[in-house]
């Protein structure tokens, strides 16, 4: 049965009380039920439209905190069987609810997707990989700061047509790919970028007892075709696992990523690189970029220029500026063009080197 979310409070900074009318913040009230099933957790949050799915709820949290997420229902879904890690030949199929820390310590992950592993550790602290969820993780929303503040008039992305405060104020942490003047809002997942360099699908459920792969190149809509829309799921669709092709025998795969500081913080670029070498001939290349789009970023038009060719930094910096031509910049963000080609162009030379060393 449904039960009351617990009213929560927490103290505010005395010199705002005035204005609240009291020295405290009330969280608003939610139901939770924990269905049995996924058909009846589909069923749950289908039927109402401001219901929604809770797993680690490493993210959710702090947006019902800060007022920028309101669900009236929360539909629990850890304790549901969707938990695990099953490797079958070339493919391994991940449970939605397996979290970050166990599919980095999945064996066929080490040995035959180290970029996924080196993005999962480089992605969050020890306490969060053992809460967050590859679902949830796939799923988190935006860390762009003018989404999470409320008092931000001006966000498309929260608010439909209400224009957006990066634009004109300071952006830092904010896309050049797949962004216009509509938006700028950065996708922050890490693992989602060599993920999507191998071609992932996650495998959805829907109401009625529906199924659908989406391959993961098309899970999220880009900033500049729908600002206020981040994926392709309908109300009530859920994420039950994600299929990845492990890759094959020869291939070599490395995540680096580019920060402010080492420690627990995102990405202002990343490259997940994947090679097939002949030699020192590049026979085959999967490669995207995380930091600078919308959406985790498949760099097509690199892989292309690079198959087939020499190992040669003169060729992949000349991917790197094809693969970031047309970047939508601000004064803030300006400086990712050339930090994007100089990331991409220093994961390449360091796995088609070691390749063949």
């Amino acid at each position: 049965m449904p039960v009351r979310g617990v009213r929560q409070h927490r103290r505010r900074d005395p010199r705002r009380s005035r204005a609240a009318g009291r020295g405290r913040c009330v969280m608003r009230a939610f139901v939770y039920e924990r269905p049995a099933d996924v058909e009846q957790a589909v069923a749950a949050v289908a039927a109402d439209p401001q219901a929604a799915f809770l797993a680690g709820g490493t993210t959710q949290l702090d947006l019902m905190k800060d007022g920028v997420w309101t669900p009236d229902r929360l539909v629990d879904i850890t304790r549901l069987p969707l938990r695990g890690i099953m490797v079958e030949g070339q493919l391994m199929r991940v449970g939605a609810l397996t979290t970050m820390e166990q599919l980095a310590a999945e064996p066929a992950v080490t040995e035959r997707l180290l970029m996924v592993r080196e993005a999962l550790l480089a992605g969050a602290s020890t306490q969060l990989r053992n809460m967050a969820t590859i679902g949830g993780n796939l799923l988190q929303r935006t860390r762009c700061r003018y989404f999470r503040d409320p008092s931000v008039a001006a966000c498309n992305r929260r608010s439909p047509d209400s224009g957006c405060a990066a634009v004109d104020n300071t952006a830092r942490m904010h896309a050049i790919l797949g962004v216009d003047e509509r938006c700028v809002a950065l996708h922050a997942s890490d693992v989602a970028v060599p993920l999507v360099a191998v071609d992932a699908q996650a495998l959805v459920a829907g109401p009625g007892g529906q199924q659908r792969h989406i391959p993961l190149t098309e899970f999220w809509v880009r900033a500049d075709e729908g600002p206020s829309i981040e994926h392709v799921l309908t109300h009530g669709e859920l994420v039950t696992a994600v299929d990845v092709p492990l890759l094959p025998a020869g291939w070599r795969s490395g995540y680096l990523k580019v920060r402010d500081r080492a420690s627990y913080e995102f990405a202002l670029c990343s490259a997940a690189v994947a090679v097939l070498m002949d030699g020192d001939l590049i026979a085959d290349v999967r490669i995207a970029l995380g930091g600078v789009g919308s959406v985790p970023w498949r760099a097509r038009q690199a892989e292309q220029m690079l198959r087939g060719t020499h190992v040669d930094p003169v060729r992949f910096e000349q991917a790197g500026r094809a693969t970031v031509a047309g970047a939508y910049t601000l004064p803030g963000t300006a400086f990712k063009v050339d930090l994007a080609v100089a990331t991409l162009t220093r994961q390449l030379l360091a796995m088609t080197t070691e390749a063949n060393s």
